[in-house]
């Protein structure tokens, strides 16, 4: 994440920025004027003014259990972030982290494929094209290929 968040898609470099910026309904997506790098920043200093209220400590010093409870306070909504949205900012921190958690290896995230070996999926569709039939509705053993295998 922290590297996206250093990049072009960071910066919101393909977001529209020129306003205005109404409140909108949940359906329309994105509708702040912040970057995505902005609104990371912001989502973390509002949940740790949160957990310092709650739990006395900013959120990276909470216990394992602490920080379970907290996580699923700001899913279901409960945790009361001063100005902004809790529930929003975890969607939108566990959207990112699944994306980097899945994403082909080549862009950082996925180190040696592991997330790929524990679903079963392997990798480029090209390189198991021609197997596609003959693991079609089975357990996939095949060894997960990356674009960076290709280069």
């Amino acid at each position: 994440m922290d590297r996206q968040l250093a990049g072009a898609w960071g910066g919101g470099a393909r977001l529209y920025r020129s306003g205005p910026f109404l409140q909108g309904k949940p359906e329309h997506g994105y509708q702040l004027p912040l970057t995505p790098r902005e609104y990371f920043a912001a989502g973390i200093k509002a949940a740790n003014a949160w957990t310092r209220k709650t739990y006395g400590k900013d959120f990276d010093r909470l216990s394992p259990g602490e920080r379970e409870a907290a996580l699923k306070a700001m899913e279901a909504g409960k945790a009361e972030f001063a100005d902004f949205n809790a529930k929003q900012f975890f969607e939108a921190l566990y959207q990112s982290a699944m994306e980097g958690f899945f994403a082909d290896p080549i862009y950082g995230g996925n180190r040696n494929k592991v997330s790929w070996r524990m679903v079963g999926y392997p990798g480029l569709p090209a390189a198991y094209a021609n197997k596609a039939l003959e693991y079609r509705g089975k357990k996939v053993v095949i060894e997960p290929q990356s674009i960076a295998d290709f280069s």
